[in-house]
């Protein structure tokens, strides 16, 4: 069967799509649930349930708008879609206006939808909020957001991909910490400390380093399976603060790729990320395995992921409806 290409219905900067292939790698070949406390765009979720290695899904986001857009793309992708199309198409003939107005309502009303379409159509899928936590990034003048028959068919795939075996939530990470059992195993890409001073305005609310890594230190405690996105480098640049020694995991530094922005400017800087994998985790992988930790293999070559039948022939039957 040919490779097919993992549906991706949200555009939002951070989101691990294109590192989700080589996040996989170092997961359980088959997992009862994976489960992510910081979703986002559930990326690694999503690619994960591509590959048809978990059996169910716990995607759980602090940001509530955004967990009840994963909610309606998995439960009710047909009447979603419709809603976008509608957005989409409202743009005519003032399609600048439209945008303020339709980011308006949603800071009144955290209307899903709308956010879908902001997302869709904001500079580089980049989400901003200011002081106040309202949504405040522009419009990119250059694009109207996706076609609605595009974002349709990803809507569709990931609904195909997880409806059924997912449970979406909006709480805070150490409820879903604390909801975990031994079969699980979490993946977690909170937000970067220390990135932009003492707020980042990417996201609704930060965390704090300490108390994470004390979170991390009570699943050690239980022997828990996990794994972290966290801190990271752009050239020789560090962002973000290394987890403690004293958690004993296994970190791996993983190549997103070459800075846009630096070769702009004729810098050769690449981006690596960190992944920080816990005790319980890294013994259960095969030692060569985990010894090629340093591999820095472009995640461009590896974004298309073969579905297995099952998903496979979902898929199919959502697109001829």
């Amino acid at each position: 069967m040919p490779a097919l290409a993992v549906p991706h219905p949200i555009q939002y900067q951070g989101s691990k799509r294109l590192l989700a292939p080589m996040i996989l790698r170092f997961l359980p070949a088959r997992m009862s649930r994976l489960v992510e406390p910081f979703a986002g765009t559930a990326a690694v979720s999503v690619a994960c349930a591509a590959a048809g290695r978990a059996d169910r899904y716990w995607l759980n986001d602090f940001n509530k708008p955004l967990a009840d857009l994963l909610s309606l793309v998995i439960n009710e992708p047909g009447e979603l879609a419709d809603r976008y199309q509608h957005i989409w198409m409202s743009q005519m003939p003032d399609s600048l206006e439209h945008y303020y107005r339709a980011r308006a309502d949603f800071n009144c009303t955290g209307d899903p939808a709308l956010f879908l379409y902001l997302l869709a159509r904001c500079v580089k899928g980049s989400v901003r909020y200011n002081a106040d936590g309202l949504f405040n990034q522009s419009p990119d003048k250059r694009r109207r957001g996706a076609h609605p028959d595009t974002m349709r068919r990803n809507i569709m795939g990931v609904s195909a991909l997880l409806r059924g075996r997912a449970v979406v939530t909006a709480l805070d990470y150490r409820e879903v910490l604390a909801g975990v059992d031994g079969n699980d195993v979490i993946y977690m890409a909170p937000p970067y400390q220390g990135v932009c001073g003492d707020r980042d305005a990417r996201y609704l609310a930060g965390i704090d380093h300490e108390e994470f890594a004390e979170s991390l230190a009570a699943l050690n405690r239980r022997n828990a399976r996990y794994m972290v996105s966290y801190d990271g480098k752009l050239g020789e640049r560090a962002y973000g603060r290394l987890l403690p020694a004293e958690l004993n995991l296994k970190r791996i530094e993983l190549e997103v790729g070459r800075s846009s922005q630096a070769t702009l400017l004729g810098r050769h800087e690449v981006t690596i990320e960190s992944l920080y994998l816990s005790p319980a985790l890294a013994k259960q992988l095969p030692p060569a395995h985990v010894a090629r930790a340093g591999c820095r293999q472009s995640p461009q070559q590896l974004h298309l992921l073969e579905l297995d039948s099952r998903h496979a022939k979902a898929l199919h039957r959502l697109e001829m409806a």
